[in-house]
């Protein structure tokens, strides 16, 4: 080979080189800046709400007012009651959308659809959502109710779950299936009882994001569930919950207010915080299993 080609050649290499290394101090940047955003916001989080963190949070009512004290007992029953109707909701309606695109998604043009309206409904801002739940349910019962706001928040989750479960069964080994096929197994079973079982883990990772998803959502809790300054089990009436009532103690004159803004702030971060770790072990343990 002439020193010619060995020099182009050379030159080639240490270009492409300079442009490898500049995309990654690039990628390195973008990280970084990422990163430390999220640091600021949780170390702020942090020093502000951490001194609201007491028993009395979770023992005493949101405080009426200008009086001083109080907790938010109430809101964080109201925002458990709801996400977790929401979820017993959007859970077997997302597994079993999931399943039907994952077995049917290339045969069926309703499915092909599905998938499409899914998709948008991923992207749909949550304020619309509330507006569609408040148009469709609280202007024709004439009040606000946990209800609705479980039914708006399950229908942010229901497309978390069908696309997850739709992921994961396309990572099914296609040779697991035509082995329970020559079995003579049916089709629903081996979606059921083969496919479903084999990605079990992820499924459950994708119900744990979409409680993380709706856990903080405020918009459609605005339209629907409203809030309730009392201590309320019935989901026929406002409810307090934890998003809302942050969002007005956040702006109010009174500072033990604004304390426990921070306060529910920091529980909801770490919360979410704690479901996205848990995820994450999941898909773990299931890659190992």
């Amino acid at each position: 080979m002439s020193a010619h080609v060995l020099q182009s050649n050379n030159s080639i290499y240490r270009r492409r080189l300079l442009q490898h290394r500049f995309g990654i101090l690039l990628s390195i940047s973008a990280m970084s800046i990422g990163i430390s955003a999220l640091l600021w916001i949780l170390a702020v989080l942090v020093i502000n709400g951490l001194g609201a963190i007491d028993l009395h949070m979770f023992t005493h009512t949101t405080p009426a007012p200008g009086s001083e004290g109080g907790g938010l007992l109430n809101p964080i029953v109201g925002s458990l009651m709801m996400v977790g109707i929401a979820t017993l909701i959007s859970t077997p309606i997302g597994i079993f959308a999931g399943m039907y695109l994952a077995e049917y998604g290339d045969e069926s043009r309703f499915a092909q659809t599905t998938r499409f309206v899914t998709d948008i409904m991923l992207s749909a801002p949550s304020i619309v959502i509330g507006l569609f739940i408040y148009a469709i349910y609280v202007a024709n019962v004439r009040h606000f109710a946990g209800w609705a706001g479980s039914y708006a928040i399950a229908l942010i989750a229901i497309p978390v779950v069908v696309r997850t479960t739709d992921n994961m069964l396309a990572l099914v080994p296609s040779s697991l299936r035509e082995a329970a096929y020559a079995l003579g197994a049916p089709r629903w079973k081996v979606a059921t009882m083969i496919r479903l079982r084999a990605v079990k883990a992820g499924v459950l990772t994708g119900i744990l994001l979409a409680v993380a998803r709706i856990s903080g959502e405020t918009a459609p809790l605005l339209f629907t569930a409203l809030n309730n300054q009392f201590f309320s089990v019935d989901m026929n009436a406002p409810m307090a919950n934890l998003p809302v009532v942050i969002f007005q103690f956040a702006m109010s004159p009174y500072d033990n207010w604004r304390e426990l803004a921070w306060g529910g702030a920091l529980l909801i971060t770490f919360s979410v915080l704690a479901l996205n770790i848990v995820a994450r072990l999941l898909v773990r343990s299931g890659k190992n299993n």
